[in-house]
Protein backbone atom coordinates (compact mmCIF):
# COMPACT_ATOMS: atom_id res chain seq x y z
CA UNK A 1 0.00 0.00 0.00
CA UNK A 2 1.39 3.40 -0.94
CA UNK A 3 1.40 5.60 2.12
CA UNK A 4 2.43 8.62 0.10
CA UNK A 5 -0.93 8.67 -1.64
CA UNK A 6 -2.70 8.79 1.71
CA UNK A 7 -0.90 11.90 2.89
CA UNK A 8 -3.05 15.00 3.24
CA UNK A 9 -2.43 17.61 0.57
CA UNK A 10 -3.15 21.29 0.71
CA UNK A 11 -5.44 21.82 -2.28
CA UNK A 12 -7.42 24.94 -3.16
CA UNK A 13 -10.69 23.16 -2.41
CA UNK A 14 -9.35 21.76 0.86
CA UNK A 15 -8.11 25.17 1.97
CA UNK A 16 -11.43 26.77 1.06
CA UNK A 17 -13.28 24.12 3.07
CA UNK A 18 -10.85 24.46 5.99
CA UNK A 19 -11.41 28.21 6.20
CA UNK A 20 -15.09 27.54 6.95
CA UNK A 21 -14.05 26.28 10.38
CA UNK A 22 -13.17 29.90 11.19
CA UNK A 23 -16.90 30.53 11.61
CA UNK A 24 -16.27 29.32 15.16
CA UNK A 25 -13.64 32.07 15.56
CA UNK A 26 -16.03 34.80 14.37
CA UNK A 27 -17.43 35.54 17.87
CA UNK A 28 -13.85 36.19 18.99
CA UNK A 29 -12.66 37.91 15.80
CA UNK A 30 -11.53 41.12 17.55
CA UNK A 31 -9.31 39.16 19.93
CA UNK A 32 -7.95 37.29 16.89
CA UNK A 33 -7.27 40.47 14.91
CA UNK A 34 -5.70 42.19 17.93
CA UNK A 35 -3.56 39.09 18.48
CA UNK A 36 -2.33 39.27 14.87
CA UNK A 37 -1.44 42.94 15.29
CA UNK A 38 0.47 42.16 18.48
CA UNK A 39 2.14 39.26 16.68
CA UNK A 40 3.39 41.63 13.97
CA UNK A 41 4.80 44.07 16.54
CA UNK A 42 6.32 41.26 18.59
CA UNK A 43 8.07 39.76 15.57
CA UNK A 44 9.29 43.19 14.41
CA UNK A 45 10.70 44.02 17.84
CA UNK A 46 12.42 40.62 17.95
CA UNK A 47 14.36 41.56 14.80
CA UNK A 48 15.77 44.64 16.59
CA UNK A 49 17.75 42.60 19.14
CA UNK A 50 20.54 41.36 16.80
CA UNK A 51 20.95 44.91 15.47
CA UNK A 52 21.39 46.40 18.97
CA UNK A 53 23.80 43.62 20.02
CA UNK A 54 25.90 44.26 16.90
CA UNK A 55 26.02 47.99 17.62
CA UNK A 56 27.03 47.31 21.23
CA UNK A 57 29.95 45.23 19.92
CA UNK A 58 31.01 48.10 17.64
CA UNK A 59 30.87 50.50 20.60
CA UNK A 60 32.93 48.08 22.71
CA UNK A 61 35.58 48.08 19.95
CA UNK A 62 35.73 51.88 19.95
CA UNK A 63 33.62 52.64 16.89
CA UNK A 64 32.45 56.25 16.68
CA UNK A 65 28.69 56.27 17.46
CA UNK A 66 26.40 58.69 19.27
CA UNK A 67 25.53 56.33 22.14
CA UNK A 68 27.51 54.56 24.86
CA UNK A 69 27.10 51.02 26.14
CA UNK A 70 25.09 52.10 29.18
CA UNK A 71 22.50 53.94 27.11
CA UNK A 72 22.21 51.07 24.66
CA UNK A 73 21.86 48.61 27.54
CA UNK A 74 18.97 50.68 28.91
CA UNK A 75 17.37 50.60 25.48
CA UNK A 76 17.77 46.85 25.37
CA UNK A 77 16.07 46.42 28.76
CA UNK A 78 13.19 48.71 27.75
CA UNK A 79 12.69 46.81 24.50
CA UNK A 80 12.78 43.48 26.40
CA UNK A 81 10.08 44.72 28.80
CA UNK A 82 7.91 45.96 25.91
CA UNK A 83 8.47 42.68 24.06
CA UNK A 84 7.45 40.72 27.16
CA UNK A 85 4.24 42.71 27.66
CA UNK A 86 3.29 42.42 23.99
CA UNK A 87 4.03 38.67 23.98
CA UNK A 88 1.91 38.17 27.12
CA UNK A 89 -1.03 40.05 25.60
CA UNK A 90 -0.60 38.16 22.31
CA UNK A 91 -0.60 34.76 24.03
CA UNK A 92 -3.73 35.68 26.01
CA UNK A 93 -5.54 36.87 22.88
CA UNK A 94 -4.81 33.66 21.01
CA UNK A 95 -5.60 31.59 24.12
CA UNK A 96 -9.06 33.21 24.28
CA UNK A 97 -9.67 32.46 20.61
CA UNK A 98 -8.36 28.89 20.77
CA UNK A 99 -9.94 27.81 24.07
CA UNK A 100 -13.38 29.28 23.42
CA UNK A 101 -13.34 28.56 19.69
CA UNK A 102 -12.44 24.88 20.09
CA UNK A 103 -14.93 24.53 22.96
CA UNK A 104 -17.61 25.79 20.54
CA UNK A 105 -16.39 23.29 17.94
CA UNK A 106 -16.65 20.43 20.46
CA UNK A 107 -20.15 21.45 21.53
CA UNK A 108 -21.36 21.87 17.94
CA UNK A 109 -19.78 18.57 16.93
CA UNK A 110 -21.30 16.69 19.87
CA UNK A 111 -24.70 18.30 19.35
CA UNK A 112 -24.66 17.32 15.68
CA UNK A 113 -23.27 13.84 16.40
CA UNK A 114 -26.02 12.76 18.79
CA UNK A 115 -28.66 14.12 16.39
CA UNK A 116 -27.45 12.00 13.46
CA UNK A 117 -29.50 8.97 12.34
CA UNK A 118 -28.65 5.49 13.54
CA UNK A 119 -27.41 4.48 10.08
CA UNK A 120 -24.52 6.95 10.44
CA UNK A 121 -23.27 5.07 13.51
CA UNK A 122 -23.76 1.72 11.79
CA UNK A 123 -21.42 2.87 9.03
CA UNK A 124 -18.85 4.46 11.35
CA UNK A 125 -16.55 3.02 13.97
CA UNK A 126 -16.95 4.41 17.47
CA UNK A 127 -13.18 4.82 17.86
CA UNK A 128 -13.07 6.94 14.70
CA UNK A 129 -15.89 9.19 15.91
CA UNK A 130 -14.23 9.63 19.31
CA UNK A 131 -11.01 10.50 17.49
CA UNK A 132 -12.81 13.27 15.63
CA UNK A 133 -14.07 14.70 18.90
CA UNK A 134 -10.65 14.50 20.54
CA UNK A 135 -7.64 14.26 18.23
CA UNK A 136 -9.04 16.25 15.30
CA UNK A 137 -10.42 18.99 17.54
CA UNK A 138 -7.09 19.05 19.39
CA UNK A 139 -5.37 19.70 16.05
CA UNK A 140 -7.72 22.61 15.49
CA UNK A 141 -6.88 23.88 18.98
CA UNK A 142 -3.16 23.74 18.21
CA UNK A 143 -3.82 25.51 14.91
CA UNK A 144 -5.76 28.36 16.50
CA UNK A 145 -3.42 28.68 19.47
CA UNK A 146 0.08 27.94 18.21
CA UNK A 147 0.63 26.74 14.65
CA UNK A 148 -1.15 29.55 12.79
CA UNK A 149 0.46 32.26 14.95
CA UNK A 150 3.92 30.72 14.64
CA UNK A 151 3.52 30.24 10.88
CA UNK A 152 2.72 33.95 10.48
CA UNK A 153 5.50 34.88 12.91
CA UNK A 154 8.13 32.84 11.07
CA UNK A 155 6.97 34.31 7.76
CA UNK A 156 7.39 37.85 9.12
CA UNK A 157 10.83 36.97 10.49
CA UNK A 158 11.88 35.36 7.20
CA UNK A 159 10.75 38.27 5.01
CA UNK A 160 12.01 40.91 7.44
CA UNK A 161 15.31 39.10 7.97
CA UNK A 162 16.05 38.81 4.26
CA UNK A 163 15.23 42.50 3.78
CA UNK A 164 17.62 43.48 6.61
CA UNK A 165 20.41 41.25 5.25
CA UNK A 166 20.15 42.78 1.80
CA UNK A 167 20.09 46.25 3.38
CA UNK A 168 23.21 45.51 5.45
CA UNK A 169 25.32 43.88 2.72
CA UNK A 170 24.11 42.84 -0.73
CA UNK A 171 27.27 40.80 -1.41
CA UNK A 172 27.18 38.78 1.81
CA UNK A 173 23.39 38.42 1.55
CA UNK A 174 23.81 36.98 -1.93
CA UNK A 175 26.32 34.40 -0.67
CA UNK A 176 24.00 33.45 2.21
CA UNK A 177 20.87 33.22 0.05
CA UNK A 178 22.63 30.99 -2.47
CA UNK A 179 24.03 28.49 0.03
CA UNK A 180 22.25 28.57 3.35
CA UNK A 181 18.57 28.03 2.40
CA UNK A 182 19.52 25.10 0.14
CA UNK A 183 21.32 23.42 3.03
CA UNK A 184 18.46 24.11 5.46
CA UNK A 185 15.88 22.65 3.06
CA UNK A 186 18.14 19.63 2.56
CA UNK A 187 18.34 19.17 6.32
CA UNK A 188 14.53 19.34 6.55
CA UNK A 189 14.13 16.63 3.90
CA UNK A 190 16.80 14.50 5.55
CA UNK A 191 15.12 14.98 8.91
CA UNK A 192 11.73 14.00 7.49
CA UNK A 193 13.20 10.73 6.21
CA UNK A 194 14.67 10.02 9.65
CA UNK A 195 11.28 10.76 11.27
CA UNK A 196 9.63 8.25 8.92
CA UNK A 197 12.05 5.59 10.10
CA UNK A 198 11.33 6.57 13.70
CA UNK A 199 7.58 6.23 13.08
CA UNK A 200 8.14 2.86 11.41
CA UNK A 201 10.13 1.70 14.42
CA UNK A 202 7.32 2.77 16.76
CA UNK A 203 4.80 0.86 14.65
CA UNK A 204 6.96 -2.27 14.84
CA UNK A 205 7.27 -1.85 18.60
CA UNK A 206 3.48 -1.49 18.73
CA UNK A 207 3.15 -4.85 16.96
CA UNK A 208 5.36 -6.55 19.54
CA UNK A 209 3.33 -4.97 22.34
CA UNK A 210 0.13 -6.20 20.69
CA UNK A 211 1.47 -9.75 20.60
CA UNK A 212 2.53 -9.46 24.24
CA UNK A 213 -0.88 -8.10 25.26
CA UNK A 214 -2.80 -10.76 23.31
CA UNK A 215 -0.69 -13.56 24.75
CA UNK A 216 -1.07 -12.42 28.35
CA UNK A 217 -4.79 -11.73 27.92
CA UNK A 218 -5.32 -15.21 26.47
CA UNK A 219 -2.75 -17.09 28.55
CA UNK A 220 -5.28 -19.82 29.41
CA UNK A 221 -5.90 -20.51 25.72
CA UNK A 222 -2.15 -20.45 24.98
CA UNK A 223 -1.46 -23.08 27.63
CA UNK A 224 -4.57 -25.13 26.89
CA UNK A 225 -3.51 -25.47 23.23
CA UNK A 226 0.19 -25.85 24.17
CA UNK A 227 1.14 -22.98 21.88
CA UNK A 228 3.97 -21.55 24.00
CA UNK A 229 6.53 -22.37 21.29
CA UNK A 230 4.37 -20.79 18.60
CA UNK A 231 3.97 -17.59 20.65
CA UNK A 232 7.72 -17.47 21.39
CA UNK A 233 8.42 -17.72 17.66
CA UNK A 234 5.83 -15.07 16.81
CA UNK A 235 7.16 -12.64 19.45
CA UNK A 236 10.76 -13.33 18.43
CA UNK A 237 10.04 -12.61 14.76
CA UNK A 238 8.33 -9.36 15.68
CA UNK A 239 11.37 -8.31 17.72
CA UNK A 240 13.69 -9.20 14.83
CA UNK A 241 11.69 -6.85 12.61
CA UNK A 242 12.08 -4.13 15.25
CA UNK A 243 15.85 -4.62 15.27
CA UNK A 244 16.00 -4.44 11.46
CA UNK A 245 14.09 -1.15 11.32
CA UNK A 246 15.99 0.20 14.36
CA UNK A 247 19.33 -0.33 12.66
CA UNK A 248 18.13 1.55 9.57
CA UNK A 249 16.89 4.27 11.92
CA UNK A 250 20.30 4.40 13.64
CA UNK A 251 22.00 4.69 10.24
CA UNK A 252 19.67 7.53 9.33
CA UNK A 253 20.37 9.37 12.59
CA UNK A 254 24.12 8.92 12.10
CA UNK A 255 23.89 10.20 8.52
CA UNK A 256 21.77 13.14 9.64
CA UNK A 257 24.35 14.05 12.29
CA UNK A 258 27.13 13.97 9.67
CA UNK A 259 25.00 16.10 7.33
CA UNK A 260 24.33 18.72 10.00
CA UNK A 261 27.97 18.92 11.09
CA UNK A 262 29.54 19.00 7.64
CA UNK A 263 26.96 20.77 5.47
CA UNK A 264 24.90 22.98 7.75
CA UNK A 265 27.74 24.21 9.92
CA UNK A 266 30.03 24.23 6.89
CA UNK A 267 27.72 26.66 5.11
CA UNK A 268 27.46 28.81 8.24
CA UNK A 269 31.25 28.90 8.65
CA UNK A 270 31.59 29.79 4.95
CA UNK A 271 29.30 32.79 5.42
CA UNK A 272 31.18 33.81 8.59
CA UNK A 273 34.54 33.39 6.83
CA UNK A 274 33.47 35.55 3.92
CA UNK A 275 32.12 38.12 6.35
CA UNK A 276 35.44 38.21 8.23
CA UNK A 277 37.18 38.85 4.93
CA UNK A 278 34.86 41.82 4.39
CA UNK A 279 35.65 43.07 7.93
CA UNK A 280 39.36 42.73 7.17
CA UNK A 281 38.90 44.72 3.96
CA UNK A 282 37.02 47.44 5.84
CA UNK A 283 33.78 46.73 3.99
CA UNK A 284 31.91 45.81 7.20
CA UNK A 285 32.18 46.41 10.96
CA UNK A 286 32.64 43.46 13.31
CA UNK A 287 29.34 44.25 15.01
CA UNK A 288 27.56 44.22 11.67
CA UNK A 289 29.04 40.77 10.97
CA UNK A 290 27.71 39.47 14.29
CA UNK A 291 24.32 40.96 13.47
CA UNK A 292 24.41 39.45 9.99
CA UNK A 293 25.32 35.97 11.24
CA UNK A 294 22.61 36.17 13.90
CA UNK A 295 20.03 37.12 11.28
CA UNK A 296 21.27 34.25 9.10
CA UNK A 297 20.73 31.76 11.94
CA UNK A 298 17.29 33.23 12.63
CA UNK A 299 16.33 32.95 8.95
CA UNK A 300 17.57 29.35 8.83
CA UNK A 301 15.43 28.50 11.84
CA UNK A 302 12.47 30.29 10.22
CA UNK A 303 12.84 28.24 7.01
CA UNK A 304 12.97 24.99 8.99
CA UNK A 305 10.04 26.13 11.14
CA UNK A 306 7.93 27.04 8.11
CA UNK A 307 8.45 23.55 6.70
CA UNK A 308 7.31 21.91 9.92
CA UNK A 309 4.40 24.30 10.39
CA UNK A 310 3.29 23.75 6.81
CA UNK A 311 3.08 20.01 7.52
CA UNK A 312 1.07 20.76 10.66
CA UNK A 313 -1.26 23.07 8.75
CA UNK A 314 -1.85 20.38 6.10
CA UNK A 315 -2.71 17.96 8.92
CA UNK A 316 -5.05 20.56 10.41
CA UNK A 317 -6.79 20.94 7.03
CA UNK A 318 -7.38 17.17 7.02
CA UNK A 319 -8.73 17.30 10.58
CA UNK A 320 -10.97 20.22 9.60
CA UNK A 321 -12.40 18.22 6.71
CA UNK A 322 -13.23 15.29 9.01
CA UNK A 323 -14.89 17.62 11.51
CA UNK A 324 -16.79 19.44 8.77
CA UNK A 325 -17.99 16.11 7.40
CA UNK A 326 -19.92 15.50 10.60
CA UNK A 327 -21.14 19.09 10.82
CA UNK A 328 -22.48 18.82 7.23
CA UNK A 329 -24.25 15.49 7.82
CA UNK A 330 -28.04 15.70 7.90
CA UNK A 331 -29.65 15.03 11.27
CA UNK A 332 -32.69 12.81 11.80
CA UNK A 333 -34.94 15.88 11.82
CA UNK A 334 -33.44 17.26 8.61
CA UNK A 335 -33.92 13.92 6.82
CA UNK A 336 -37.62 13.72 7.70
CA UNK A 337 -40.53 15.01 5.61
CA UNK A 338 -41.62 18.54 6.42
CA UNK A 339 -44.19 17.44 8.99
CA UNK A 340 -44.40 18.49 12.60
CA UNK A 341 -47.55 16.98 14.08
CA UNK A 342 -47.25 16.79 17.90
CA UNK A 343 -47.72 13.22 19.02
CA UNK A 344 -49.04 14.07 22.46
CA UNK A 345 -49.97 11.05 24.54
CA UNK A 346 -50.60 8.19 22.11
CA UNK A 347 -53.17 5.49 22.90
CA UNK A 348 -50.92 2.87 21.28
CA UNK A 349 -52.97 1.35 18.43
CA UNK A 350 -50.21 0.01 16.16
CA UNK A 351 -50.72 -1.22 12.59
CA UNK A 352 -48.03 -2.66 10.29
CA UNK A 353 -49.29 -2.68 6.69
CA UNK A 354 -47.22 -4.69 4.17
CA UNK A 355 -43.89 -3.44 5.56
CA UNK A 356 -40.72 -4.17 3.57
CA UNK A 357 -37.27 -3.21 4.79
CA UNK A 358 -33.55 -3.63 4.08
CA UNK A 359 -30.78 -2.09 6.17
CA UNK A 360 -28.91 0.72 4.36
CA UNK A 361 -25.65 -1.07 5.18
CA UNK A 362 -26.99 -4.29 3.56
CA UNK A 363 -29.39 -3.14 0.83
CA UNK A 364 -29.28 -6.51 -0.96
CA UNK A 365 -30.70 -8.39 2.05
CA UNK A 366 -34.48 -8.16 2.55
CA UNK A 367 -34.98 -8.28 6.32
CA UNK A 368 -38.77 -7.77 6.33
CA UNK A 369 -40.92 -9.03 3.45
CA UNK A 370 -44.46 -7.71 3.60
CA UNK A 371 -45.06 -7.80 7.37
CA UNK A 372 -48.63 -6.91 8.39
CA UNK A 373 -50.00 -7.04 11.93
CA UNK A 374 -52.40 -5.22 14.23
CA UNK A 375 -51.55 -4.45 17.87
CA UNK A 376 -54.56 -2.94 19.70
CA UNK A 377 -54.04 -0.38 22.44
CA UNK A 378 -53.19 -1.83 25.85
CA UNK A 379 -52.57 -5.35 24.53
CA UNK A 380 -49.49 -7.52 24.97
CA UNK A 381 -48.03 -8.93 21.76
CA UNK A 382 -45.01 -11.25 21.43
CA UNK A 383 -42.68 -11.62 18.46
CA UNK A 384 -41.20 -15.10 18.25
CA UNK A 385 -38.74 -16.62 15.80
CA UNK A 386 -35.16 -17.65 15.16
CA UNK A 387 -32.33 -15.12 15.27
CA UNK A 388 -32.31 -12.98 12.14
CA UNK A 389 -36.06 -13.39 11.53
CA UNK A 390 -36.61 -9.60 11.84
CA UNK A 391 -37.94 -9.23 15.38
CA UNK A 392 -35.51 -6.53 16.57
CA UNK A 393 -35.86 -4.76 13.21
CA UNK A 394 -39.58 -4.28 13.90
CA UNK A 395 -38.73 -2.49 17.15
CA UNK A 396 -36.13 -0.32 15.41
CA UNK A 397 -38.67 0.69 12.78
CA UNK A 398 -41.20 1.57 15.47
CA UNK A 399 -38.62 3.86 17.05
CA UNK A 400 -37.97 5.38 13.60
CA UNK A 401 -34.29 4.43 13.67
CA UNK A 402 -34.65 3.64 9.95
CA UNK A 403 -36.99 4.47 7.07
CA UNK A 404 -39.23 1.85 5.55
CA UNK A 405 -38.50 0.42 2.15
CA UNK A 406 -42.21 0.03 1.41
CA UNK A 407 -45.50 -0.14 3.27
CA UNK A 408 -46.65 1.92 6.23
CA UNK A 409 -46.68 1.86 10.00
CA UNK A 410 -49.55 3.75 11.63
CA UNK A 411 -50.11 4.52 15.28
CA UNK A 412 -53.52 5.87 16.29
CA UNK A 413 -54.37 6.02 12.60
CA UNK A 414 -51.49 8.33 11.61
CA UNK A 415 -48.36 7.44 9.64
CA UNK A 416 -45.52 7.49 12.17
CA UNK A 417 -43.38 9.74 9.94
CA UNK A 418 -45.97 12.52 10.19
CA UNK A 419 -45.38 12.93 13.92
CA UNK A 420 -42.84 15.27 15.45
CA UNK A 421 -39.94 12.92 16.20
CA UNK A 422 -39.16 13.98 19.76
CA UNK A 423 -42.77 13.96 20.98
CA UNK A 424 -43.32 10.66 19.15
CA UNK A 425 -40.38 8.86 20.78
CA UNK A 426 -41.38 10.21 24.20
CA UNK A 427 -44.24 7.69 24.06
CA UNK A 428 -41.82 4.74 24.02
CA UNK A 429 -39.64 2.98 26.56
CA UNK A 430 -37.39 0.00 25.90
CA UNK A 431 -35.95 -2.63 28.20
CA UNK A 432 -33.18 -4.38 26.23
CA UNK A 433 -31.59 -7.77 26.74
CA UNK A 434 -28.17 -6.27 27.51
CA UNK A 435 -28.81 -3.29 29.77
CA UNK A 436 -26.08 -0.67 29.53
CA UNK A 437 -26.16 1.78 32.40
CA UNK A 438 -24.32 5.07 32.58
CA UNK A 439 -21.35 5.26 34.92
CA UNK A 440 -23.05 7.50 37.50
CA UNK A 441 -25.30 6.64 40.43
CA UNK A 442 -28.42 4.46 40.57
CA UNK A 443 -30.46 7.64 41.02
CA UNK A 444 -29.06 9.19 37.84
CA UNK A 445 -29.70 6.03 35.83
CA UNK A 446 -33.33 5.72 36.91
CA UNK A 447 -33.98 9.46 36.46
CA UNK A 448 -32.73 9.14 32.87
CA UNK A 449 -36.31 8.06 32.08
CA UNK A 450 -37.69 11.31 33.54
CA UNK A 451 -35.02 13.79 34.70
CA UNK A 452 -37.50 16.06 36.51
CA UNK A 453 -39.16 13.28 38.54
CA UNK A 454 -39.70 13.81 42.26
CA UNK A 455 -38.14 11.68 45.00
CA UNK A 456 -41.52 10.04 45.63
CA UNK A 457 -41.85 9.09 41.94
CA UNK A 458 -38.30 7.71 41.98
CA UNK A 459 -39.03 5.52 45.02
CA UNK A 460 -42.38 4.32 43.63
CA UNK A 461 -40.82 3.37 40.27
CA UNK A 462 -38.08 1.44 42.09
CA UNK A 463 -40.67 -0.36 44.22
CA UNK A 464 -42.72 -1.42 41.18
CA UNK A 465 -39.52 -2.65 39.52
CA UNK A 466 -38.71 -4.82 42.58
CA UNK A 467 -35.51 -2.81 42.91
CA UNK A 468 -36.15 -0.80 46.08
CA UNK A 469 -35.07 -3.53 48.49
CA UNK A 470 -31.63 -4.17 46.98
CA UNK A 471 -31.05 -0.44 46.45
CA UNK A 472 -31.66 0.31 50.12
CA UNK A 473 -29.23 -2.43 51.13
CA UNK A 474 -26.37 -0.44 49.60
CA UNK A 475 -24.71 1.95 52.11
CA UNK A 476 -25.20 4.88 49.70
CA UNK A 477 -28.68 3.81 48.58
CA UNK A 478 -29.77 5.61 45.43
CA UNK A 479 -26.42 7.44 45.34
CA UNK A 480 -24.50 4.17 44.84
CA UNK A 481 -22.19 4.46 41.85
CA UNK A 482 -22.88 1.62 39.42
CA UNK A 483 -19.48 1.75 37.68
CA UNK A 484 -18.73 1.77 33.97
CA UNK A 485 -21.69 0.27 32.05
CA UNK A 486 -23.16 -0.84 35.41
CA UNK A 487 -20.40 -3.37 36.05
CA UNK A 488 -20.81 -3.18 39.86
CA UNK A 489 -24.35 -4.54 39.66
CA UNK A 490 -25.53 -8.05 38.84
CA UNK A 491 -27.47 -8.77 35.64
CA UNK A 492 -30.79 -8.95 37.49
CA UNK A 493 -30.10 -5.71 39.32
CA UNK A 494 -29.25 -3.92 36.08
CA UNK A 495 -32.46 -5.22 34.49
CA UNK A 496 -34.55 -3.92 37.40
CA UNK A 497 -32.85 -0.52 37.19
CA UNK A 498 -33.77 -0.44 33.49
CA UNK A 499 -37.36 -1.42 34.34
CA UNK A 500 -37.57 1.31 37.00
CA UNK A 501 -36.33 3.78 34.40
CA UNK A 502 -39.04 2.62 31.99
CA UNK A 503 -41.75 2.79 34.70
CA UNK A 504 -40.71 6.34 35.54
CA UNK A 505 -41.02 7.29 31.87
CA UNK A 506 -44.62 5.98 31.86
CA UNK A 507 -44.64 5.11 28.15
CA UNK A 508 -47.70 4.53 26.00
CA UNK A 509 -45.87 1.74 24.15
CA UNK A 510 -43.39 -0.59 25.84
CA UNK A 511 -40.71 -2.54 23.96
CA UNK A 512 -39.15 -5.55 25.69
CA UNK A 513 -36.22 -7.08 23.83
CA UNK A 514 -35.58 -10.46 25.46
CA UNK A 515 -35.40 -8.71 28.81
CA UNK A 516 -34.97 -11.91 30.89
CA UNK A 517 -33.09 -14.25 28.55
CA UNK A 518 -29.66 -13.77 30.18
CA UNK A 519 -30.80 -14.18 33.80
CA UNK A 520 -30.78 -17.14 36.13
CA UNK A 521 -34.09 -18.67 37.27
CA UNK A 522 -34.29 -16.74 40.56
CA UNK A 523 -33.46 -13.38 39.00
CA UNK A 524 -35.81 -14.07 36.09
CA UNK A 525 -38.74 -14.60 38.44
CA UNK A 526 -38.17 -11.27 40.21
CA UNK A 527 -37.59 -9.40 36.95
CA UNK A 528 -40.65 -10.98 35.32
CA UNK A 529 -42.82 -9.75 38.21
CA UNK A 530 -41.42 -6.27 37.66
CA UNK A 531 -42.11 -6.54 33.93
CA UNK A 532 -45.71 -7.54 34.61
CA UNK A 533 -46.11 -4.38 36.71
CA UNK A 534 -44.58 -2.37 33.88
CA UNK A 535 -46.78 -3.86 31.11
CA UNK A 536 -50.03 -3.29 33.01
CA UNK A 537 -52.37 -0.98 31.08
CA UNK A 538 -50.08 -0.19 28.16
CA UNK A 539 -49.33 -1.53 24.67
CA UNK A 540 -46.43 -3.96 25.03
CA UNK A 541 -44.38 -5.59 22.29
CA UNK A 542 -42.19 -8.44 23.52
CA UNK A 543 -39.34 -10.23 21.81
CA UNK A 544 -38.70 -13.57 23.46
CA UNK A 545 -36.74 -16.75 22.89
CA UNK A 546 -38.00 -18.28 26.13
CA UNK A 547 -41.60 -19.09 25.26
CA UNK A 548 -42.47 -19.45 28.94
CA UNK A 549 -42.38 -15.65 29.20
CA UNK A 550 -45.05 -15.16 26.49
CA UNK A 551 -47.66 -17.74 27.50
CA UNK A 552 -49.97 -15.06 28.89
CA UNK A 553 -49.73 -12.49 26.07
CA UNK A 554 -52.80 -11.57 24.02
CA UNK A 555 -51.27 -12.51 20.67
CA UNK A 556 -48.12 -14.12 19.32
CA UNK A 557 -46.65 -13.42 15.88
CA UNK A 558 -44.17 -15.99 14.60
CA UNK A 559 -41.58 -14.65 12.16
CA UNK A 560 -39.47 -16.69 9.80
CA UNK A 561 -37.22 -15.23 7.09
CA UNK A 562 -38.71 -11.75 7.49
CA UNK A 563 -42.32 -12.91 7.13
CA UNK A 564 -45.12 -13.65 9.60
CA UNK A 565 -45.84 -17.33 9.16
CA UNK A 566 -48.13 -17.87 12.16
CA UNK A 567 -50.20 -15.84 14.60
CA UNK A 568 -52.43 -16.62 17.54
CA UNK A 569 -52.35 -17.39 21.25
CA UNK A 570 -49.97 -19.80 22.94
CA UNK A 571 -52.67 -22.46 23.14
CA UNK A 572 -53.86 -22.13 19.53
CA UNK A 573 -50.34 -22.12 18.09
CA UNK A 574 -49.23 -25.05 20.25
CA UNK A 575 -52.16 -27.05 18.89
CA UNK A 576 -50.78 -26.89 15.33
CA UNK A 577 -48.80 -30.13 15.32
CA UNK A 578 -46.48 -29.27 12.45
CA UNK A 579 -46.32 -25.50 13.10
CA UNK A 580 -43.19 -23.44 13.65
CA UNK A 581 -44.31 -22.30 17.11
CA UNK A 582 -45.32 -25.82 18.08
CA UNK A 583 -41.86 -27.09 17.13
CA UNK A 584 -40.20 -24.40 19.24
CA UNK A 585 -42.56 -25.15 22.13
CA UNK A 586 -41.82 -28.86 22.03
CA UNK A 587 -38.11 -28.17 22.21
CA UNK A 588 -38.51 -25.87 25.23
CA UNK A 589 -41.41 -27.46 27.13
CA UNK A 590 -40.81 -31.06 26.03
CA UNK A 591 -44.41 -31.27 24.82
CA UNK A 592 -45.63 -34.52 23.24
Amino acid sequence: MNNESNKPRLTKEGLKEALKIFEFVRPYRWQFIFGLVLLFFSSSIFMVFPYIIGKMLDVAQGAAVDYDLKTMGVWLIVILVIQGLISYARVMMFATVSEKGTADVRKALYQRLIALPIVFFEKSRVGELVSRLTNDVEKLYNTFYFILAEFIRQTIILVGGIFLLVWMSKNLAGVMLVTFPVIVIGAMLFGRWVRKLSKKRQEMLGETNTILDETLQSIHAVKAFTNEAFERLRYGQANDRVVSVSMRYAQGRAGFAVFVITMLFGALFFVIGYGMYMVQQGQMEAGELVTFVTYTAIIGAAIAGLGNFYTELVGAVGATERVREILRSATEIEERPDTNKPAGRLTGDVIFDNVHFSYPTRPDVNVLKGVSMIIPSGKKVALVGQSGAGKSTIMQLLLQFHHLGAGTIRIDGTDIYEYDLESYRSNFAIVPQEVILFGGSIRENILYGKPDASEAELIEASRKANALDFIRKFPEGFDTVVGERGIKLSGGQRQRIAIARAILRDPAILLLDEATSSLDAESEKVVQEALNNLMEGRTSIIIAHRLATVREVDRIYVLEGGEIVEEGTHESLSAISDGVYSSLAKLQFDLV
